[in-house]
């Protein structure tokens, strides 16, 4: 899995959803709030993350309808 800045990604053990800043060789600067609100940073080997989010929502729309429930297909509406 390549990471790129923007992607939210959690700890392969668990813990909450990360935001990735930076990406460089080796790690990922991630950025995240705590539960008192407080923002935390930490640069995170990327063998310990697994993507989470909108990539899930990428891997297939089998039905062929957008997000709105539309057809993909200016056919199918007709």
């Amino acid at each position: 899995m390549t990471f790129r800045a923007g992607d939210i990604a959690t700890l392969k053990s668990g813990g909450q959803a990360l935001t990735i800043t930076s990406v460089d060789a080796e790690d990922a600067h991630c950025i995240w709030l705590g539960e008192e609100g407080d923002l935390f940073r930490e640069r995170i080997p990327l063998i310990a993350l697994e993507p989470i989010g909108p990539e899930d929502e990428d891997e297939g729309d089998e039905d062929g309808d957008d997000e709105d429930g539309s057809a993909d297909d200016e056919e199918e509406a007709a």
